[in-house]
């Protein structure tokens, strides 16, 4: 599921829990997030950039085309997988990226064990999906970016009505 890339921060999970391992050796925070990321907007920017400094090392687990498509409909995404992914590691503040299929990213915390995990303020610490995972190793939820009165579903429906679909 990897895309083809030269890009080094995209990685697998194998990838990924090494890096996580070398990070825990040397006192390092991992932070992670997930989303779909299909039209990057300064919201996704302002999330992302809050989410970094939260620790050390950011991860930004992006979720699979298939994922998209049941999580947000048959419409969505607007973009493949590999380039939203792409696209999201080209950001100086995300130092890693892990393409995921599940619908909420339970499993790569399990693995990972990141000291926190990072959602958008459209969450609260109680309804963070993943809230109990999280706990279960121990781990912190944070809450960051700024509010969301900018998503990609917003600009899809204000692009529908400027071209009146």
């Amino acid at each position: 599921m990897m895309p083809k890339t030269l890009n080094p921060k995209l990685v697998s999970l194998d990838q990924a829990l090494t890096l996580r391992n070398k990070a825990r050796e040397k006192k390092q925070s991992v932070v992670f997030t997930n989303g779909c990321f299909d039209l990057l907007h300064i919201g996704h920017i302002r999330y992302l950039t809050a989410a970094a400094v939260e620790g050390d090392i950011l991860f930004v687990a992006i979720n699979s085309d298939r994922s998209v498509r049941v999580l947000k409909g048959e419409t969505r995404p607007l973009f493949p997988v590999s380039d939203r992914a792409e696209l999201v590691a080209a950001f100086e503040c995300v130092d890693n990226v892990i393409i995921f299929d599940d619908l909420t990213a339970d499993f790569l915390l399990d693995k990972l064990r990141p000291e926190i995990h990072a959602k958008g303020t459209d969450y609260t610490v109680e309804t963070v999906p993943e809230r109990k995972t999280v706990q279960s190793y121990g781990g912190r939820i944070a809450i960051v970016g700024d509010s969301k009165d900018r998503s990609s579903a917003n600009f899809f429906e204000r692009i529908q009505k400027r071209v009146g679909v």
